[in-house]
């Protein structure tokens, strides 16, 4: 039997995760189990739980800009203890250079700008989902 594939997506904006996650279950199907956090506190009680029910999680979609806890805080705190993850960044609030000192301090394998292209959500989304699956 296949192990159960995760993507969780991690926005504080309802609005955002639900619309990923349309545009990602248009694209997908049922190929991935596709789960939504509003807070950085809420994902990790789903990872949690996915790792409990034997549901690898390949990818994290999360905003930079959350109350509490920022997106890249909480990526590197996740990817400390989960390595194999990917993980896409994603924000409208952010310069380049911003976002290279984030790529230079975790491991990003990607990031985007809201609003976002949904192509090039697509094509991204697809590239860490090929190389989580190597």
């Amino acid at each position: 039997m296949t192990k159960q594939k995760a993507i969780l997506i991690v926005d504080d904006e309802a609005i955002i995760a639900i619309s990923l996650k349309r545009e990602l279950h248009e694209h997908f199907g049922q190929d991935f189990i596709l789960e939504t956090a509003l807070s950085a506190m809420d994902a990790e009680s789903i990872i949690e739980e996915l790792c409990e029910d034997q549901v690898s999680i390949i990818l994290i979609i999360s905003d930079w800009l959350m109350p509490g806890v920022k997106g890249d805080e909480f990526l590197e705190k996740v990817l400390a203890k989960h390595p194999n993850i990917k993980s896409i960044l994603l924000s409208g609030y952010v310069d380049d250079e911003a976002v290279k000192r984030l790529q230079e301090r975790i491991r990003l394998d990607a990031f985007l700008r809201k609003p976002w292209n949904k192509a090039e959500l697509i094509r991204t989304v697809e590239k860490c989902v090929m190389a989580a699956a190597c």
